[in-house]
């Protein structure tokens, strides 16, 4: 028995089992999901930035690949017909847009991977970084994300 549960467990991690179980979701909660993600790696940094919390190297760039890691598949996450349902804040422009739209994530993306590939070693090399990052989320969350009234 413990050698079927070892078996399937090694199985499951070799073939990304556990991911497509998040894919089965609808995607308004994976994009959610995605960004509950994003915005605790962006606090998370913040600290560190505004010195509400000491610099880590190791922290900053765990915090930099999650950001990466959701900027990979994020746009994957707006299909036609998920506009609606599941307290989405995506804004119709997604859709209207959608290259426009494409356009910010892959500027996230490349400025996402270039902060990871960076390392940022200290303070001043993260706020380097930092800045171009939540630049993109600010200007993608303007004409993409509905505001909450």
């Amino acid at each position: 028995m413990k050698l079927r549960i070892l078996f399937a467990a090694a199985l499951i991690g070799a073939t990304g089992f556990a991911p497509a179980i998040a894919a089965a979701a609808e995607p308004q909660e994976v994009r959610q999901e995605m960004m509950k993600k994003v915005g605790g790696a962006t606090g998370a940094m913040a600290k560190m930035v505004k010195g509400e919390s000491d610099f880590d190297a190791a922290a900053a760039l765990a915090a930099l690949t999650t950001i990466a890691e959701m900027a990979a598949t994020y746009g994957e996450q707006f299909p036609e017909g998920s506009d609606t349902g599941f307290e989405t804040e995506a804004a119709p422009a997604i859709w209207t847009d959608r290259a426009g739209f494409d356009a910010k994530l892959a500027k996230f993306k490349q400025d996402a991977d270039a902060a990871v590939a960076a390392a940022p070693a200290d303070l001043d090399a993260l706020k380097a970084v930092f800045g171009p990052l939540t630049q993109n989320c600010g200007a993608c969350h303007e004409t993409y994300r509905l505001k909450n009234s």
